[in-house]
């Protein structure tokens, strides 16, 4: 009557081996590290920046504990902190500026366990300290960036059909374009409706005075808007990996706002520098005069010039003459896509919007025969990518920039162009800087009020429930374990607030081994055999946990689908709480009752 197969009792302990594995990771701390990766997109770490690392730090007697190289960065342990510090100070001098060297702490997870992709949780800004930024977009400016745009698309494209027109002005939220006469006006109107796509343009005559207008259309303010916010946020994505952050928190917080959480950083002038940098594309052309070369690389560079360097296929870099004049920004890229070019060669595809597409058009036209440098600028410093002979007139507004790059690089320099600038400018309203101390004390009070909370409950239960009050202890003890396997399993970030619903949850989940345990009395008092109390105190009462723990979970999915930052952070610990408790007081409490009571016959039971 009251027992399991052998395969339901293998599957329960299975599961429970399987959590503790996943558990374990969040019990071995973690090392004070150094992240080295590179800060700019034309040069790459690879693992030869190991044994180079090593050469640095032992040149000033200094053994790092472990040294490896992982994704795109090479990471340093170390035994200390002050080691950590002494290491950073000597290999950023070696490297130069060239490279990030970020402090950061790496867990002590043994590699047999990180290769089953055991990994501890990932920790929150309260618990781990860091800096927490409230950044504002301004949508003002992102309007009236894209109203200027439109202008000069407006422009060109009048240009380009030979309509006469007179002035074209932003005024406020609308675009106004003078024109001669009605005729004039019609022809305008057919031509700029082409290229203004969901845009609202207007005939505007009387008085004498013929004009268009045009506006945007609530529906399009609204996107523009929304697309300013989310390249904003790839944008900082991009740039906060530099500060060997693990987990950075980057989101959207009501109509034009940004939350920036960096955990683990405390350096917080240089979190402001990383969020505020720009990368973008500058096309200059090439002076090929040798004696003008020759003589700015002596030190002597003429007025109106720039000596940079250029990076050929063989790694060699070639000193090259460029003109200051910038002929064209990475202000007209629209898009930036990695591809091969017609060798089969990794090559970036850009895209340029109409003003830029005519003024490319004009510059290749005009110096058929001459070079023309891509320069990915990029923290304030510049480095040509590639220095093509312009071998006739480009148009179309498609550009390809190909050269020394492989496909790793290329996805690179089209990410860096396509989201290396911001949208629109963002201005710090909230900025909290939170000390590691001051996390390990909220881990601190977070790990004892949850023993506590547990002793108080496995006391009374035993105290209580004896025989049936051990098992429901053990139960609750294998529902924190799974619990824990699953959020690290899952990844998710552990916050204040999750420590409270981890608690929660233990109170919650002993609710269901207390309706089971009175069931079982209910039903040795209305005079039921012991092996009959306890099938029947596990089948009745499963109804009534199932029908509160739904009700408990819509509860938790309404919090974790409209709620934001910390309430998301207490809903996901909440909403697999629950999952894991009905696991744990159902199944694991009642494959150990039968355990104990299954296979004899007995007369009373210790409930």
């Amino acid at each position: 009557m009251n027992r399991y197969p052998l395969w339901k009792y293998l599957l329960i302990v299975a599961s429970i081996l399987i959590a503790a594995i996943y558990t374990i990771p969040n019990f071995y701390g973690e090392s004070p590290a150094l992240q080295i990766s590179s800060a700019r997109a034309t040069i790459k770490v690879s693992d030869a920046m190991v044994a180079r690392a090593d050469t640095i730090l032992k040149a000033i007697g200094v053994t790092p504990v472990d040294s490896y190289f992982e994704g795109t960065s090479v990471k340093v342990r170390f035994k200390d902190t002050d080691t950590q510090l002494k290491a950073k100070d000597a290999i950023q001098a070696a490297l130069g500026d060239d490279y990030i060297v970020a402090l950061n702490l790496i867990s002590d997870t043994p590699v047999w366990l990180t290769k089953l992709h055991a990994k501890p949780m990932v920790l929150g800004l309260d618990l781990r300290g860091g800096v927490h930024f409230l950044l504002e977009v301004d949508m003002k400016a992102a309007v009236d960036k894209a109203l200027e745009k439109t202008a000069g698309d407006v422009r060109r494209e009048l240009k380009d059909k030979k309509i006469r027109y007179g002035k074209v002005s932003r005024e406020r939220d609308r675009v106004e374009v003078q024109l001669r006469d009605e005729a004039t006006l019609k022809a305008a109107n057919f031509a700029v409706r082409k290229i203004l796509g969901n845009l609202k343009v207007q005939d505007v005559a009387e008085n004498g005075t013929y004009k268009l207008v045009i506006t945007y259309p609530a529906a399009e303010i609204t996107k523009l808007k929304n697309d300013a916010v989310l390249q904003n946020i790839t944008t900082l994505h991009n740039r906060v990996n530099e500060l060997g952050v693990a987990e950075p928190v980057i989101q959207q917080q009501g109509e034009g706002r940004i939350v920036v959480q960096l955990p683990g950083v405390q350096d917080t002038a240089k979190a402001k520098d990383i969020l505020g940098r720009t990368a973008t594309l500058e096309v200059r052309m090439v002076a090929d005069d040798q004696a003008l070369l020759t003589e700015a690389i002596n030190g002597n560079v003429p007025a109106g010039y720039e000596l940079m360097s250029e990076r050929r296929a063989d790694g060699r870099n070639v000193p090259i003459l460029l003109k200051k004049e910038v002929e064209l920004t990475g202000e007209n890229i629209n898009d930036a896509q990695a591809g091969f070019d017609d060798k089969n060669e990794p090559a970036v595809h850009l895209g340029l919007d109409s003003t830029g597409a005519a003024i490319f058009k004009v510059l290749t036209r005009d110096n058929v025969g001459k070079r023309v440098a891509m320069i990915l600028v990029e923290k304030g410093k510049g480095e040509v990518v590639t220095a093509p002979v312009v071998r006739g007139e480009i148009g179309g507004g498609r550009v390809q920039i190909s050269g020394s790059m492989g496909v790793a690089e290329a996805n690179d320099t089209a990410l860096l162009l396509r989201a290396g600038s911001l949208a629109a400018p963002m201005n710090i309203v909230e900025e909290r800087t939170i000390g590691p101390s001051l996390g390990k004390e909220n881990i601190s009070k977070g790990f004892n009020s949850t023993l506590y909370g547990f002793l108080a409950i496995a006391v009374f239960m035993m105290f209580y429930y004896r025989v049936f009050g051990v098992v429901s202890t053990l139960a609750l003890g294998a529902n924190l374990l799974f619990l824990l396997a699953l959020l690290s399993l899952l990844g998710v970030t552990l916050t204040l607030p999750g420590i409270a619903a981890i608690a929660l949850t233990l109170g919650m989940a002993i609710d269901a081994n207390v309706l089971i345990n009175e069931r079982v009395r209910e039903e040795l008092r209305n005079g039921a055999t012991p092996q009959l109390a306890i099938k029947n105190g596990y089948d009745h009462a499963f109804a009534t946990i199932l029908d509160s723990n739904i009700t408990t979970l819509i509860a938790g999915l309404a919090l974790l689908i409209f709620g934001s930052g910390a309430i998301r952070g207490f809903a996901w610990v909440h909403c697999i709480g629950i999952l894991t408790s009905m696991y744990s007081a159902v199944f694991v409490s009642r494959a150990m009752i039968n355990l104990i009571y299954g296979n004899r016959r007995v007369n009373t039971l210790a409930v």
